[in-house]
This record gives structure tokens, sequence and C-alpha cells, in this order.
């Protein structure tokens, strides 16, 4: 403890007496970069400030939500004029509506959607709907990839999972397990085998197109082209997990990027402009399986609530902005070079994966193109270089296993005090 944690220490303190882990989520008690966590004060455009005073470049940005920053005026004002209004009705509004319609126009894969109000609600709900519709029971998911916290989606999960060190996840049944199929991420074979010897049986793959759960993996050439034609020969149902890639390296995400429709679609994060929303959709045939169309149920009593609509509807208006993805790109070029030449000043092996603006400084001299590939990154020498770029005022993911995100609100002196805190921190490392 010292002058910057000092507060942030005992309010940590005074957490873990009345919170598991003094946390409400794992990852952000910090035990696998070896220091505790910050308590956040504030947050303003692309910085943060602690409950101790220190200010930091956010590299976070709740995980990826504020793409474009923290307090922009245009989304406060939407949330304001919303709440002026009720903040919760458990009964339809013209937000929704507005909302599916604006969804659904940036997505071409996207007849129909439903809001929720979490990405594990979105992913959760749709793998239901697809063995509804289907009639089938097993699922295929990639090694590593995380779809939330649903039972049967916490077989080798990657992001909280592997940087607790934890194989899967107590509470969870061989019963509930043994329907989920895992295949490694990039490897079509696996997957043709997989579906070869499960005939009939498949109702859905789902995959993170863009995975951002074991570190950002960039999908090799044809890979997800194959998916789709594996999927379509078999009649198994295709779900792209854009819960984080969902506007955030296009337009329209991963699908629109790499011109692969899937099935159906889930969403989260940018799409609630920082507030809790979330959303699946897909083809109308499929999403007409649901409640009250048809027999498969799912509800929610805050989903779709007016000021999570408000928030994305007012995100997803600016981002489609003239100049937003190209700013965007610009920014994260730069930073990736930054960050490349830094570890190469002092000779640190590093592979750095980007897809727009999500990327990940891997620890490691080799290529990361699957799960395996991640774990065997230097994890311990990420920690350190976490705790070197905490103490230099930028804030990073306190996981090897997660992506770095920019935003609109960074700005080139931004991205030059990240590349120099960088190079400092890596002439810190073993």
């Amino acid at each position: 403890m010292n002058d910057q944690t000092k507060i942030s220490s005992a309010l940590f303190a005074r957490g873990k007496a009345v919170i598991p882990g003094g946390v409400n989520s794992p990852v952000r008690a910090c035990l696998s970069v070896g220091c505790e966590p910050l308590f956040i004060s504030h947050g303003d455009g692309g910085r943060i400030v602690s409950v101790d005073g220190q200010e930091l470049i956010d590299l976070v940005g709740s995980w990826g939500p504020l793409i474009l920053g923290h307090t922009h005026a245009e989304v406060l004002d939407a949330v304001a004029e919303a709440m002026r209004s009720g903040t919760s009705f458990g009964a339809p509004t013209e937000l929704e509506v507005r909302f599916a319609e604006a969804i659904c126009a940036a997505i071409p894969s996207i007849d129909k959607v439903r809001a929720v109000s979490s990405g594990t609600e979105a992913t959760m709900s749709a793998l239901r709907l697809a063995r509804g519709f289907t009639g089938r029971d097993k699922i295929i998911k990639i090694d590593g990839g995380y779809h939330g916290h649903a039972d049967f989606l916490l077989v080798a999960a990657g992001s909280g999972a592997a940087t607790l060190g934890i194989p899967g996840s107590g509470g969870v049944t061989e019963g509930i397990a043994k329907d989920t199929l895992l295949v490694p991420f990039n490897d079509l074979e696996a997957v043709a085998t997989m579906v070869a010897n499960n005939p009939s049986q498949i109702a859905a793959l789902i995959i993170e197109p863009v995975p951002g759960n074991m570190g950002v993996v960039v999908p090799e050439p044809g890979y997800l082209d194959g998916l789709r034609t594996i999927c379509d020969d078999a009649g198994i149902v295709l779900i792209f997990d854009e819960v984080m890639s969902g506007f955030r390296v296009a337009w329209g995400g991963a699908q629109v990027l790499y011109d692969v429709r899937p099935d159906m679609t889930c969403l989260a994060k940018i799409i609630g402009g920082g507030l809790p929303a979330a959303a699946f959709g897909g083809r109308a045939d499929i999403m007409d399986k649901l409640a009250p169309l048809g027999p498969v149920y799912q509800a929610g009593t805050l989903s779709g609530n007016p000021l999570a609509m408000a928030a994305g509807l007012a995100t997803l208006d600016i981002l489609n902005r003239p100049g937003t993805y190209e700013r965007l790109e610009e920014l994260s070029a730069i930073l990736a070079e930054g960050l490349l030449a830094a570890a190469a000043v002092h000779q640190i092996p590093v592979m750095l994966n980007r897809v727009g603006s999500m990327m990940t400084l891997f620890f490691t001299g080799d290529s990361v193109r699957n799960y395996d590939d991640a774990k065997a990154s230097n994890s311990a020498r990420y920690g350190a270089y976490f705790r070197h770029m905490r103490e230099r005022g930028v804030y990073l993911a306190p996981s090897a296993f997660e992506a770095a995100f920019v935003c609109l609100a960074h700005t080139e002196s931004d991205i030059e005090m990240i590349c120099k805190a960088a190079e400092q921190s890596m002439g810190l490392l073993d």
C-alpha cells in the first residue's frame, strides 16, 4: 500500500467483509496481477480518477462499452431526458421499438431482436432458442470462448476463469456439461470432425468471431466462412457472440467486417452506452419461436428499460457519424505500433493481436491463434507490466486474457503517454 492506493486499500478491506472477495466480478480483485484493485471515483473522456486521486488513461472502458469515453455529454443528456419520464415500467415503450429498429437496420443478419439486460442473458437465451428451433440438445463452443456465466457455457471458458486458474466452475454438473462440445479456435477440421461424430444432434455453434476473452485472437482467412458452410450443411444454428466485437470492430460488428452472416447474433456492452443492456436477434423464422409467438420462453423485468435504451440509441447515433471508425483505427494503429516499439527497445518478446480498436499484448514470441497459445504466454510478466503501467498512470485490464480498448475520447497525446509508460515499464521487467 502507498499514497496512490491508501483509500482504495481501505475500501477493499471493508468490501471483503461484506462482498465475496471484496468485488462483484472476480477479475476486479486483481489477484492474477499481484496487487489490490483501485476503487474509481469518476471518469471523464478517456481517463478515470481513483478515490486516491490518481488520474489514469483508461484502456478498459468498463470492459468495452465506453467506446465514446466516460460521461459523454450526448449520452448523459439522453439518459437524463428518459429519466424525467420514469426509470422502468415493465411495459412497452417507444424507445424499445426505436432501439430494435436501429439494431435491425445496422446488422443485416438480424430480422428481429429482443432486448435483455446482460450478455449472459443474451447468449443463454439465444442457445435456448436454437435448441427449441432445431429440437436438438448439443452445442459447440470454442475452447477458451467466454459467453457469460450460464452453467452450460462455463466449460473451458476463458477470461475470468482462466485468470483465476479455475478449470471450469464449481456447481456445474457433468449432466449439464455433457452437451457442450469443445473445439479450438481457428480449426475448421476440428469442427467438421465434431459435427460428423454427433450427427443431427448439434443445435448451435456459438463463437466470438473476434475472441476477446482469451485475449484478442484474429480469425484466420476463410475460418468464419468455413463455419458458415459447415453449419449450413448440418442444419446447425450459427451464433455470433458479438457482445464485445459488436459495433467495436466495425459498424455492424465483426460479421460486417468479415462479411459472414450468422443465423443469430448476441450483443451487449456498446449497445447499452454504459448502462446494462444487451440483445439477441437473428432470422425471423428462428426469432418467431420465442414466446409469445412460439414455445420458447424468455422474459425479463428490466429488459428494454428506458434508461438503457436511451443510452444505447445515443451511442449508436454517434458511432454512425462519418469518420468515427476511421478515427478509431488511426488511434489504435498508432498505439499498437508504439507498444511493439516499446518492447523492441528492451528486447522483450511480445505478440500483439489487434482487430480495430480492441487489442491484446501477449508476452510471448510465438503467434497466438487459439486458447492454448494464449495460455502459453507469460502471465506473470504481464502482471508485472500491469503494475508498472498503473503506477505510471495507465489503466489496463487486470488479466492477461483480456483486451485493451481504444475510445474516441483518447487523443494522440494520450497514446504517446501510454507508449512512453510502456517503454519505461518494459525496462523494469525481468
